[in-house]
């Protein structure tokens, strides 16, 4: 028996309406702004308005994606949503799209028209909408007539001058997978590799109260921690059954989760560059594809990108393979006069591994490998550069760069496969084909990237920094075209304590 074909029909991005230019970032921070521009691709950083979420921004491309597709309410089965930006340690933020959406259609389609459709939220840092895609694709191969949503929603934050801030990004892209896709078909069977790392993550942190309180009393004028019995004062906060307050409460610590990540930059570097290499290999094995045939057997490769050129720096090793497997190596270091490193010439381990890394960096600088970044990568990375870290939209987003790119310019792209490579801190790859498909032109048009992106609005430094420290309470854009925000957040003691409530705007308001 054949499978039968199923992929991704159609997409839409949301994109928040305001944008940091990177060059102010560089500015603020002392950096150079080449080194972030030319040597990381970064141009535009996307920034959340003081009234989104992931849950809106979410909601927000759905609903653009249903209206696109005439979707029908019940005719959807599934919404998954791949995020490491969730609002609730037990509540999906699925359901909050959900309630976001029932709301929307009640009057048109009544309350129940979401009813029988499955949710859930996926989280391995930046894979987890590709984990919902595989999961929904094998789900609608199953039985003819299932239409599922995928949904990947993040706000992509760091610490202000890490050497993460200038990565940052947000957004949400929404896909449409069904059987018979319009767009790309994609085989449900993935290269996929796993090896736990701690190279990111958003750890829930221990905070001792009396360590709080000692911060606090330092803080005020002519007074300090010393002169206080604080191990009496924290027992007395322990004891007893009531919670009376943040700090008087059962436990010894408090438990802190923050949007900022702990990570390591050259750690996750490399665990990205091996682990898709070794899902790259298991794809291989899989559909029995030989190695050595990357450049010529695809059209475009889309990636994960955490920065923009992210891929131009971390695929020299996969690329130096390839030139072996087709018998093309020596050739190319001939060509090129390079010097290979050998470990017999090196006493020292480290040497010869800082060695290697200088001679990869050599391979990328090769016009060789040039004209293969703006055949096969430079496709994919462009609507990055403007944009930011998506978390887990970004290789989407790398997919709707590439078919637009190819809209854009004209080529040909039916019948031809995109090979994917997706990454999730912690650490994982999944690697897969996906088939453009007859007609593709018409559902790509309505993509317009490059007219969302150049329809934003552009903020000043002290703005920016002011929505990153949460001290604003009402919204920043000028205008907007309307759609879901954030109400407002339970803050009273009680049973509904945190609960998220949320509102629609039918129209472009101005605030």
């Amino acid at each position: 028996m054949t499978s039968p074909t199923v992929g991704i029909d159609d997409f839409t991005l949301y994109v928040p309406p305001l944008y940091l230019p990177i060059e102010q970032l560089a500015k603020a921070r002392d950096l150079p702004y080449e080194k972030l521009n030319k040597g990381l691709g970064l141009r535009e950083m996307a920034v959340t308005d003081a009234l989104e979420d992931s849950a809106t921004m979410a909601a927000n491309a759905v609903l653009d994606l249903m209206h696109k597709s005439d979707l029908e309410p019940s005719s959807i089965g599934r919404l998954y949503l791949g995020t490491e930006s969730a609002l609730d340690g037990a509540k999906p933020t699925a359901t909050y799209v959900l309630d976001m959406l029932t709301d929307h259609f009640a009057d048109s389609h009544g309350p129940n028209c979401f009813l029988h459709c499955d949710v859930v939220d996926l989280t391995f840092a930046c894979i987890g909408a590709v984990d919902a895609l595989q999961n929904c694709l094998e789900w609608s191969a199953a039985k003819e007539g299932r239409t599922a949503i995928v949904v990947a929603t993040d706000n992509a934050k760091y610490e202000m001058g890490s050497t993460g801030e200038y990565t940052q990004g947000a957004g949400s892209i929404a896909m449409v997978v069904k059987r018979a896709p319009r767009l790309l078909a994609i085989d449900p069977d993935f290269g996929v590799a796993t090896r736990p790392a701690h190279d990111f993550f958003k750890p829930k942190r221990k905070v001792r109260k009396q360590d709080i309180i000692a911060e606090v009393i330092n803080l005020l004028p002519d007074l300090s921690a010393e002169d206080y019995r604080l191990d009496e004062l924290e027992e007395k906060l322990t004891a007893g059954l009531n919670v009376k307050g943040v700090l008087d409460c059962n436990e010894k610590y408090l438990t802190l989760h923050k949007d900022t990540p702990v990570f390591d930059g050259p750690y996750s570097n490399e665990a990205y560059q091996a682990r898709i290499r070794e899902a790259l290999l298991d794809y291989r094995r899989r559909h029995r594809v030989p190695a050595g045939k990357l450049d010529g057997s695809y059209a475009a490769l889309a990636f994960h990108l955490p920065y923009a050129y992210q891929a131009r720096r971390m695929f020299s090793e996969i690329y130096m393979e390839e030139l072996k497997e087709s018998d093309q190596w020596e050739d190319f270091i001939d060509r090129n006069n390079l010097d290979v490193p050998c470990a017999d010439d090196y006493k020292d381990r480290e040497a010869y591994i800082t060695k290697c890394s200088e001679f990869l960096r050599s391979v990328t600088k090769t016009p060789d490998y040039q004209q293969f970044v703006e055949r096969l990568i430079a496709p994919g990375d462009w609507a990055s550069s403007r944009v930011g870290n998506l978390y887990s939209g970004s290789v989407f987003l790398s997919l709707m760069a590439i078919l637009e790119n190819g809209l854009n310019k004209d080529y040909n792209l039916a019948g031809q496969e995109v090979l994917v490579f997706a990454y999730g801190s912690g650490s994982k790859a999944k690697v897969f084909a996906a088939e453009v498909q007859e007609g593709w032109q018409k559902i790509t048009r309505d993509f317009d990237l490059s007219m969302r992106l150049d329809n934003r609005q552009e903020i000043d430094y002290q703005t920016y920094e002011d929505l990153h420290r949460c001290k604003l309470t009402d919204s920043v854009a000028n205008q907007c075209e309307g759609g879901f925000f954030l109400a407002d957040v339970h803050d009273r003691e009680d049973d509904s304590e945190g609960a998220r409530h949320y509102g629609y705007t039918a129209t472009a308001i101005a605030y």
